[in-house]
């Protein structure tokens, strides 16, 4: 995590007062963060996101906590989870616990105990990889060269030759990364997509075209043919990067 860069907090907590508060308390510690109400949008937010660390309640309205836990730790970017429950007994305390999270906090707070909290188990998970945009690239992964364009992992971002910029969601930074790392050899959609998705992702799943082509159209936009990514129909993908000096925009760059 940059020095700059405020840590991003997603409170998940039915009680919108207590939501607020927190939300409050948490911004004059000097942290970010988004607020939900209910399990279900949380979810898709951290799913999509580059989330530090949750704050959940497991008391919610449209799903059980534990179910919203396991639902995180399934993703290629799992944040760091504190449990807040009034739920306080030794039982409910190793159940989250044991279920994966990362501290449990009881209600009511006290707000400096909080705080302290946060940072500490942000420590933890910072040391632990909590910089990884995905299962296999993470923040401080060097700049590297695709197709004639420089990718910027750090910035989510795409510099083309001509300047431009353009960019990047998380997943199409783990593919580019894991064809880039793999030149010359065919790729099978299952492994590229436990390299970016984690083993748990579901392999007939049809988001991994779907980001490919969004990379097409990426590079084609800015006067770029994705030539040198073939699609092995059926199997996978091969990337095959023109020799060095070799990458000229438009012009095709394989062998018929």
């Amino acid at each position: 995590m940059s020095p700059k860069q405020k840590p991003l907090v997603v409170i998940i907590e039915d009680d919108r007062s207590l939501a607020a508060a927190l939300a409050d308390q948490l911004l004059n510690a000097g942290l970010s963060t988004q607020v939900f109400h209910k399990g279900a949008t949380a979810l898709k937010f951290v799913g999509e996101s580059y989330v530090h660390l949750v704050l959940l309640d497991p008391n919610l309205p449209d799903l059980d906590g534990l179910a919203v836990l396991d639902k995180i730790r399934r993703l290629a970017h799992s944040p760091a989870v504190i449990f807040l429950s009034a739920l306080r007994d030794g039982e409910h305390v190793a159940q989250a616990l044991e279920a994966g999270a990362d501290d449990f906090v009881g209600k009511p707070h006290h707000p400096a105990e909080l705080i302290a909290r946060i940072h500490a188990v942000l420590r933890r998970s910072e040391t632990a990889g909590d910089s990884r945009l995905t299962v296999n690239a993470a923040l401080g992964t060097d700049v590297f060269r695709f197709n004639g364009a420089e990718v910027h992992p750090e910035r989510l971002e795409l510099i083309f030759p001509s300047g431009k910029k353009h960019k990047l969601g998380r997943k199409e930074l783990g593919i580019l990364y894991h064809l880039h790392a793999n030149p010359g050899v065919i790729i099978s959609r299952h492994s590229l997509i436990h390299a970016v998705w984690g083993v748990h992702a579901d392999i007939r799943s049809r988001s991994l075209d779907q980001y490919v082509a969004k990379i097409r159209d990426a590079f084609e936009d800015h006067g770029r043919k994705l030539d040198s990514l073939r699609t092995i129909h059926g199997i996978g993908y091969w990337y095959e990067p023109a020799p060095a000096g070799g990458e000229n925009g438009g012009r095709k760059t394989r062998r018929a």
